[in-house]
C-alpha cells in the first residue's frame, strides 16, 4: 500500500497525539529541567528488557515515595532500592538495576545533568557522557534524548521505532514538518505505538485501529 493522502494523514497523525506519551504518563513536564532528572531515571527503567508496563509502574512507584532525585536516591539507598524494585517488578533486574541507580546518583548530583545537556553540541556529545556512568548504555541515552528534542540538549536525529511506525502506518514524517516539540510528541507516541502495537501485531488496540499496517485485510479475521 501507497502513502496516506494528507486528509488520511491529518486524521492519523490526531489519533496519534490523543495518546500520552511516556513522560506525560509519569506526570512529568519535559518542558522543566526540574524533570530531566525523573526522566532519566525513568529512562533506565524503560532500557531493561521489561515490559512498558512494568517500567512505567515502577517509576511511578519511585516518585510516589519521592525517589526523584539524586539524593532522595542514595537517602533511599541500596536496600531501599532493591525492596521498591521488586514491588514494581523488576524481580529478575532489581540488583543491576538499583546498583545502577546509585551510580546515576552519585554522577549526576546538582545541576550535573543539566550542565551536560547544554553545554553539548551534539547527541553523540550526551551519549558519551551519559555512558560513562556504569550501567548507563546508548538505549537509555536514546530514550531519555527523543524527549527532549526542543525542549533542551543537543539536535538528535528521529529514532529507529519511530520511524519503524511511521513506514508500518504509512505516514510521511518529511512531509508533515514537524519541528521541536511538536516533532518530539510526534516521535514520542509514535515510539509508544511501536513498542505497545506493532511491534506486537496489536493492531485492535492501535490508535490507527483497522487502518493500521498491521490489520489484516478482514478486519474480522483474527490477528
Amino acid at each position: 500500500m501507497g502513502r496516506r493522502n494528507a486528509g488520511a494523514q491529518r486524521q492519523l497523525v490526531r489519533a496519534l497525539l490523543a495518546q500520552k506519551t511516556y513522560p506525560e504518563l509519569l506526570n512529568l513536564n519535559i518542558g522543566d529541567p526540574e524533570d530531566w532528572f525523573p526522566w532519566f531515571v525513568a529512562s533506565s527503567l524503560f532500557a531493561k528488557p521489561i515490559s512498558a508496563a512494568a517500567a512505567r509502574t515502577t517509576a511511578l512507584l519511585l516518585f510516589k515515595e519521592e525517589v526523584a532525585s539524586p539524593e532522595a536516591i542514595e537517602r533511599c539507598g541500596w536496600d531501599g532500592l532493591v525492596t521498591l524494585l521488586d514491588l514494581g517488578g523488576y524481580v529478575r533486574y532489581d540488583f543491576s538495576t538499583a546498583t545502577k541507580l546509585l551510580a546515576i546518583a552519585a554522577a549526576l548530583r546538582g545541576e550535573r545533568l543539566r550542565g551536560i545537556l547544554t553545554n553539548a553540541g551534539s547527541a553523540a556529545d550526551v551519549e558519551r557522557e551519559l555512558t560513562r556512568i556504569k550501567g548507563v548504555g546508548p538505549k537509555t541515552v536514546a530514550i531519555f534524548l527523543r524527549e527532549l528534542r526542543g525542549a533542551g540538549g543537543p539536535p538528535i536525529p528521529v529514532s529507529d521505532e519511530a520511524r519503524a511506525a511511521a513506514k508500518r502506518l504509512r505516514l510521511n514524517l518529511k512531509e508533515m514538518h514537524a519541528k521541536g516539540r511538536e516533532l518530539s510528541r510526534l516521535e514520542s507516541v509514535l515510539v509508544r505505538t511501536w513498542v505497545e502495537h506493532c511491534k506486537r501485531g496489536r493492531w485492535q488496540t492501535c490508535p490507527a485501529g483497522t487502518i493500521c499496517g498491521c490489520a489484516p485485510a478482514n478486519p474480522t479475521d483474527p490477528p
